[in-house]
């Protein structure tokens, strides 16, 4: 598999090879990408007609990256007398220094080529190879190369500059240049990336922001969302390059919203950089304890796009929350439903739990009152669309057979809800962690009903409701023979049998019954989903399981997170601690930034964990893992005006020390140690 580089900020980022190069590619996407739009689809830099080798490649930030090349292949001995260093930065739009060292005694002349063009395809036309339906017109003027694209009202363009003469043409820029013994030559490109308005204005211009900033802009804003995070302190290094890794990829998520002008935390690079319902929401969960101002704009986004009528196009219903907001052409053009689009079962209840968890944090009951028509839709969905078969369950089937998403639930793709023996059910199909989120959200409802809505009587319905759902769902979920809960139910009220990572979230939600819990932390632990490294989404020896398929075999670090919570809230904190470990254990192999998703093979197999082909990374939630696991390890839990800490650090981290962390009680610190010491000849 090629490696990818890449640099950020917000919804503007960049996608190259390892030589810096952007090629047209489907199989292996690269590009300048902006608001779901490829500006940039060849950036090919040649010296004398030869491809670059990469000798090293700097990119410890991410808005910024320095390739130090060379020209021809890579040989035993290498001896070259010229090299070229690729400055890049990127701040809403796109710079590159471009210098050429000569290393010999004599001057010598080359020839500097860079082939550039745009295709302007959309997210979606990437994955899907669809062909595009507008016109690109590249053309040189004042000393640029402007290539813009236009379909009906739908206009974009990028605009290339270079600070050196050179001869531009409408596929490139050529620099025929000579350079003194032992001297160096440099050029400055600048790509900018307009999105025009219907007034012919570029829209991010409007932008607070602006739209674009200096990488100097970018890196004082990270340094101050770093400083406001609580400092970390431990023994266990895998746990503090997380830390400070999570911290950095969350800042540079951060993206303004091309419509409302707010910050927001896009989901993940390449295919998500954008809002979405679910992935927000539990990014949100995993961030709160740590930088509790960061999820005030998501909560009222998420609350001013909720659904308001039925849309088949768009599976959208009154009260549900989305699920995925874009601003491409096929959006725009209505090829695709995403504008906003709604085929999400889960993000009404978490929308509820979320707003509770906040309060519950920052104590901004004025949020918890201002949204009160819209957390009471979500909890009325739940009982109305969401339960399709009136049994009293959260169900999900697209009203949009042609472009929905089947699978609605956060296991998304087409395959991952199954039974045993592999096969698919039909749908509708209710999820067993769709109904643990009902019950979490109901439970949590009557609280803000009673505490900040003045409405008992709601808040009894919603807790009488959310007592009969657990009692119905222990009944009907759980498979007597095997002691777990099954992974859904099929259109019939028939089990789909599989064992799968679901159950944790069951845990997490606290819809699992007592005396059933620890059979549940059994089967987690297990050998079956549990590979070394974290749980697997699916058990090894159901009949769809594969170590590298998306939803059913892979380790998700978000996952796990989710899971180590509903372990320690069920009091099993040693389980907790185990995964906590091993997902740590493994951010090691991916220099602290953890992965959409890796493989599940056993480690004992591999002895580090495989990187899956096309995860998303930097992608958020699985940025937000390291926080929640720190919450999890350190035992915090707000109760009233305090923050309840209770410890519970693995055997061998040593010590953990999380400083003033915030929230309605203030700032306060929690310190945490392991029954052993920390060893430094062991794995941390």
């Amino acid at each position: 598999m090629k490696e990818r580089v890449s640099i950020l900020d917000g919804n503007t980022f960049l996608v190259c090879d390892r030589r810096g190069d952007i090629e047209p590619s489907f199989d292996f996407p690269t590009g300048l990408f902006s608001f779901d739009t490829r500006f940039l689809s060849t950036w090919l830099l040649t010296l004398n007609g030869q491809r670059l080798h990469t000798l090293s490649i700097d990119d410890a930030e991410s808005y910024r990256t320095r390739f130090f090349l060379v020209p021809g292949e890579p040989t035993h001995y290498l001896d070259a007398k010229v090299s070229v260093i690729r400055s890049r930065s990127i701040g809403g739009s796109f710079a590159e220094e471009l210098t050429v060292l000569n290393h010999s005694e004599q001057e010598v002349g080359f020839t500097l080529r860079l082939d550039m063009a745009a295709d302007f395809a959309d997210l979606f036309e990437i994955k899907h190879q669809r062909q595009k339906k507008g016109r690109s017109v590249p053309t040189v003027r004042d000393g640029e190369l402007r290539i813009g694209y236009q379909r009906e009202a739908f206009h974009r363009e990028v605009v290339v500059s270079t600070s050196a003469p050179g001869d531009i043409d409408e596929q490139g820029m050529t620099f025929r240049i000579r350079v003194a013994p032992h001297g160096e030559w440099t050029t400055r490109l600048h790509v900018a990336t307009v999105i025009y308005g219907a007034r012919g204005e570029d829209i991010r211009a409007t932008l607070p922001l602006g739209g674009h900033r200096s990488a100097g802009a970018i890196h004082a804003e990270q340094d101050e969302l770093l400083n406001r995070a609580p400092q970390l302190g431990c023994d266990c290094q895998p746990l503090a390059g997380a830390y400070r890794r999570s911290l950095n990829d969350l800042a540079a998520l951060r993206y303004e919203s091309i419509t409302l002008g707010v910050r927001l935390l896009a989901a993940g690079l390449p295919w998500f950089m954008t809002l979405f319902g679910r992935d927000s929401i539990f990014t949100s969960l995993q961030v709160l304890p740590f930088l509790p101002e960061l999820i005030s704009p998501t909560i009222l986004m998420l609350a001013g796009l909720q659904g308001s009528r039925l849309d088949d196009f768009r599976d959208e219903e009154p009260g549900k929350i989305l699920h995925e907001l874009r601003y491409g052409e096929t959006a725009g053009f209505e090829e695709q439903p995403h504008s906003p689009y709604y085929g999400s079962a889960d993000t009404s209840p978490l929308f509820v739990v979320l707003l509770d968890e906040y309060e519950r944090w920052t104590g901004d009951a004025t949020m918890v009152r201002q949204l009160e028509f819209q957390a009471r839709g979500a909890l009325d969905w739940i009982d109305s669309y969401g339960d399709l078969l009136g049994t009293g369950y959260v169900w999900y089937r697209t009203r949009n057979p042609e472009t929905g998403l089947q699978n609605q639930c956060w296991k998304d793709s087409w395959d991952s809800i199954s039974y045993r023996d592999g096969r698919l059910p039909g749908f509708p199909r209710a999820t067993c962690e769709l109904q643990g989120y009902a019950y979490d959200a109901k439970l949590r409802g009557a609280r803000l009903a009673r505490t900040f809505w003045n409405d008992p009587a709601y808040a009894d319905r919603l807790e009488r409701e959310a007592a009969a759902l657990k009692e119905r769902f222990n009944r009907d979920f759980w498979i007597p023979d095997r002691e777990y809960y099954a992974l859904a139910l099929d259109p019939e009220g028939k089990q789909v049998d599989a064992l799968s990572s679901n159950i944790g979230h069951l845990l997490w939600s606290g819809i699992v019954d007592d005396s059933r819990a620890g059979r549940i932390a059994e089967h987690l632990l297990g050998p079956r989903l549990f590979s070394g490294w974290g749980v697997r989404t699916l058990a090894d020896d159901e009949g769809r399981y594969n170590p590298i398929g998306y939803h059913v075999g892979t380790v998700w670090p978000f996952d796990n997170s989710i899971i180590a919570w509903g372990l320690w809230k069920y009091g099993f904190r040693e389980e907790a601690g185990r995964i906590c470990e091993a997902i740590l254990d493994a951010s090691r192999y991916f220099d602290g930034r953890l992965p959409e998703a890796f493989a599940g093979y056993e480690r004992d197999l591999t002895d580090y964990p495989v990187q899956y082909p096309t995860a998303c990374s930097p992608q958020a939630w699985s940025a937000g893992t390291p926080l929640l696991l720190l919450r999890v390890m350190l035992g915090l839990e707000p109760q009233g005006e305090h923050l309840i800490i209770d410890p519970a650090v693995p055997d061998g981290m040593g010590r953990v020390e999380l400083l003033d962390i915030p929230g309605r009680w203030g700032r306060v610190d929690a310190l945490g140690r392991s029954r052993t010491p920390h060893d430094h000849r062991d794995k941390h």
